[in-house]
């Protein structure tokens, strides 16, 4: 059984309130140096947003690659948002891997400071493809 429009809406503009947050989060910490947290935050503040801009567009995906992968394959290969767009999640997942399983590298803040500004871009950017798209199906 599939999603209502409703429901649809419902979970799109509910992702994208987590991405806000998360991007929230993300910049609270670096306050207190805690890189491997703003890595992880600023990750799924990009990840909820891509969930949101692809169920608003009915594009299946239950997995982080497949999100990365569906993005990538829908909305960068076909010029919807550009490249930089698709070199940023990618960017942002290695970060959080790095972040939340290496034992053997540190995160640096000259390396996730910079990614804030440029992930709350992307965020609006999908949080407004997402609802376009939400609304042309009205």
């Amino acid at each position: 059984m599939g999603l209502t429009e409703e429901n649809r809406r419902d979970i799109v503009n509910y992702r994208i309130e987590r991405a806000k947050t998360a991007l929230e989060q993300a910049k609270t910490n670096v306050q207190f140096g805690y890189l491997e947290v703003v890595a992880n935050r600023l990750y799924y503040a990009a990840y909820y947003a891509v969930s949101a801009l692809l169920i608003a567009y009915h594009i299946p995906a239950h997995t982080h690659d497949g999100n990365i992968n569906q993005f990538g394959l829908h909305f960068v290969k076909t010029g919807i948002v550009d490249k930089e767009c698709g070199k940023l999640l990618r960017r942002l997942f290695s970060m959080r891997l790095t972040g939340d399983y290496s034992d053997r590298f540190d995160l640096l803040e000259e390396d996730v400071v910079p990614l804030i500004e440029p992930t709350s871009k992307f965020i609006e950017l999908l949080s407004t493809l997402a609802k376009a798209n939400l609304n042309d199906n009205e």
